[in-house]
């Protein structure tokens, strides 16, 4: 190779290095939070077995979990400082697609918590092998394209944001499947309010797989969040 074509190799070379995204792929495997391509992410498991997430541009990512796991989540999101609720924030919309693959019980949901009152909150549009929360309906939902039974559960001295206490659990619950599309999730919140079930201010919006006692895998190939639209 004479100079001049190798001096042209050199060039086309670090054009390419500039050119390429630095936002490459992360792999987690212990509990971790922080802030990847414009997006809040979390790992997050209790004791005992294993679980990989690999983040991915945007609100993508990649969930793998087993090996006699208790309880881990996976997540990409928002998360906001706790001093403004829902309708200050602005209209949240969720636009998602999921290969989703659970062998057990798992959900595939939108996810989050309030403060003031502290609240663990759920919409959730797939599932394994269990449809949560068992409990009793306090009515339903109809929006994009399907309709939600609403649940409110209490949780009692458990682990939360706010160190082990006891919170309201707040559920939406698709009774059709379904692993793409969108989620009006503040059409949610004000379903939930008018049911009497308070909203406080903002922590977290996250588009979620939580596996519990199950082993399974998720490809989080789109997951783009709305607000104030």
């Amino acid at each position: 190779m004479n100079r001049k074509k190798l001096k042209v190799s050199i060039v086309a070379f670090f054009i390419l290095v500039l050119l390429l995204p630095t936002h490459l792929s992360a792999q987690i495997t212990s509990n971790e939070t922080g802030v990847h391509d414009g997006y809040d992410y979390e790992f997050w498991k209790d004791d005992g077995g294993g679980g990989t997430m690999v983040l991915n541009s945007g609100g993508a990512f990649y969930a793998d979990w087993g090996g006699g796991i208790n309880n881990i989540l996976f997540r990409k999101g928002k998360k906001f400082d706790e001093t403004q609720t829902h309708q200050q924030i602005g209209n949240m919309t969720l636009n998602y697609g999921v290969n989703y693959n659970p062998d057990g019980n798992s959900y595939l949901t939108v996810y989050g918590w309030t403060v003031d009152p502290l609240v663990e909150y759920y919409i959730v549009d797939s599932w394994g092998t269990w449809r949560p929360p068992g409990a009793n309906s306090k009515g339903t939902i109809h929006v994009d394209g399907g309709t939600y039974d609403i649940y409110e559960t209490t949780r009692v001295n458990q682990p939360s944001i706010k160190g082990n206490t006891t919170f309201q659990q707040y559920w939406s619950v698709r009774r059709d499947k379904r692993t793409s599309g969108t989620i009006s999730v503040s059409e949610h919140f004000r379903a939930w309010e008018a049911h009497g079930m308070p909203m406080g201010n903002m922590y977290e919006v996250a588009l979620t797989i939580e596996g519990w006692q199950s082993s399974g895998w998720a490809d989080v190939y789109h997951n783009e969040l709305i607000i104030g639209r």
